[in-house]
């Protein structure tokens, strides 16, 4: 379905971004890694998707904090493959305080990566896809871009940021074969996820076990976790023709968290 076409997925070396960038390569997508991590973890990781799916696979460790590391990807990513025809903006990162004693640089942090990156991805991107008349980009968002928990100040007044850039790139490319939806997942079982489980104990004052069961999945209606497949899943058929009039959308795959 995406043969000849170029992803570009942030965040993607582990977790919901490399389950993107898996499933577009699957599809017949070449692909743009970027992440942080181990490097002979991260070859052995672009290898692998390239040798499985007989697809381009490129790495970038462009830090998504860092506008002109961003643009620099872009530009090169373009220079290779020509353009980035899907965006999947993915990267992502955390941290649990109440609002009074959150540190000012976690702040900074979250939504220069959560936020700001997604600013800047899509404005370098926007002009190839306007040439060609064709782009996708695809956010991973988070229930919390429709809803609020405590201690989250920074991540959700990003992820509520990424909802609205979502809707303002929506209109203004409605007539120009590019769609932009974010997709709003719950908690999924990801390193992310794990690893604020033990800060999340702390601010609550209840056990681990107890922030996985009481706190976690209590929102759920579902009481399961949202798999890294299930919003790859979404993330490809939101590429698909049949979606071409999906755009602007803020599409909840939370087990229900949002209906209420």
């Amino acid at each position: 379905m995406l043969t000849g076409k170029t992803a570009l997925v942030t965040g993607s070396t582990s977790g919901i971004g490399l389950a993107i960038a898996r499933a577009m390569a699957k599809e017949g997508a070449n692909v743009v890694l970027n992440g942080f991590g181990d490097v002979a973890e991260i070859e052995s990781i672009r290898s692998e998707i390239a040798e499985a799916f007989d697809v381009a696979v490129r790495y970038s460790p462009a830090d998504m904090s860092q506008p002109d590391q961003i643009a620099a990807m872009v530009t090169e990513a373009e220079a290779e493959f020509g353009a980035i025809d899907i965006l999947c903006n993915n990267a992502g990162i955390q941290h649990v305080a109440p609002v009074d004693e959150f540190p000012a640089e976690k702040w900074d942090a979250i939504i220069a990566i959560n936020l700001s990156s997604s600013f800047h991805t899509i404005r370098a991107v926007l002009p190839e896809m306007r040439t060609r008349g064709w782009g996708r980009i695809i956010q991973t968002a988070s229930a919390h871009a429709l809803v609020a928990s405590p201690y989250k100040a920074a991540y959700v007044a990003a992820k509520h940021g990424i909802a609205g850039l979502t809707k303002v790139v929506a209109l203004e490319t409605a007539e120009q074969g590019i769609t932009i939806n974010a997709i709003c997942p719950g908690y999924v079982w990801t390193p992310l996820v794990e690893r604020q489980i033990p800060d999340t104990a702390k601010a609550r004052g209840i056990s681990e076990e107890a922030v996985k069961r009481d706190v976690m999945l209590t929102a759920q209606p579902t009481k399961e976790f949202v798999t890294v497949d299930e919003i790859a899943g979404m993330a490809v058929f939101l590429t698909s023709d049949t979606a071409r009039n999906i755009t602007g959308a803020i599409l909840p795959m939370d087990g229900g968290w949002t209906a209420a």
